[in-house]
């Protein structure tokens, strides 16, 4: 047995699609809940979106309307499976340009209320929380990819 894990290895080991499945619906939950509150109250999200800095209006209001569309679109495509490959691919890159927008605000001496989970402006907290919080989100969208590298190539 243990000449069989040596030549195996430990990664074999471990269940793959089970760990992708799970942080799967980990990142589709987060989706889900994130985008209900921004699709609830547009307008409020917007003035979030604004605060940032980093876009032109018009396209701050085109932002706030269809940005928690498209979370809810991921997190529903994350949930069922459907058209899976893609939907992790773009909620990790929307995860990654969260976070480097949120880091690249920090720099520049902005401090903003996330809106990754509220519209309320209200809600705020130091910038370094929402930098970590964003952080280990990315991580989880990135652990999942590989997870789902590794099912596959254990298929």
């Amino acid at each position: 047995m243990q000449r069989l894990r040596e030549q195996v290895g430990l990664a074999a080991l471990v269940p793959w699609d089970a760990v992708e499945w799970t942080l799967r619906l980990a990142l589709a939950g987060i989706f889900l809940y994130a985008c209900a509150d921004k699709i609830l109250h547009p307008q409020d999200f917007a003035s979030i979106v604004k605060s940032y800095h980093v876009l032109p209006d018009p396209l701050v209001y085109l932002t706030a309307l269809w940005l928690p569309w498209l979370e809810l679109v991921l997190g529903v495509c994350l949930f069922t499976g459907f058209m899976r490959d893609g939907a992790l691919t773009l909620a990790t890159g929307l995860l990654a340009a969260f976070w480097i927008t949120l880091v690249v605000d920090y720099f520049r001496g902005i401090n903003v209320a996330c809106g990754c989970f509220s519209s309320s402006p209200e809600e705020s907290a130091p910038m370094i929380w929402y930098m970590g919080r964003d952080a280990l989100l990315l991580a989880l969208a990135l652990f999942t990819v590989e997870a789902r590298r590794r099912a596959g190539e254990a298929a």
